[in-house]
């Protein structure tokens, strides 16, 4: 299995304290670094934070890079 699928994960649901269920959640960018994003998960039935997530520089140009390179060009079909 390539490890780079593995790299960047999102949450889309997380275990709520205050709701007692795995809740969807949104994630808000909490604050901005020279060398990183901090991410937080808010709980989408009650507000309250859930958890967080640290997105590095070097992270981040890799998934920018990664995601330039899955795109493909169209491709032309001949049929005869």
């Amino acid at each position: 299995m390539n490890q780079q699928q593995f790299e960047n994960f999102t949450a889309s649901r997380l275990y709520c304290e205050k709701c007692k269920a795995a809740m969807p959640v949104r994630e808000r960018l909490l604050l901005v670094l020279p060398d990183r994003e901090i991410f937080d998960y808010l709980c989408t039935g009650c507000g309250s934070s859930v958890g967080r997530r640290e997105v590095t520089a070097g992270e981040k140009l890799m998934a920018q890079a990664t995601a330039g390179r899955t795109r493909r060009a169209p491709v032309s079909v001949r049929l005869r």
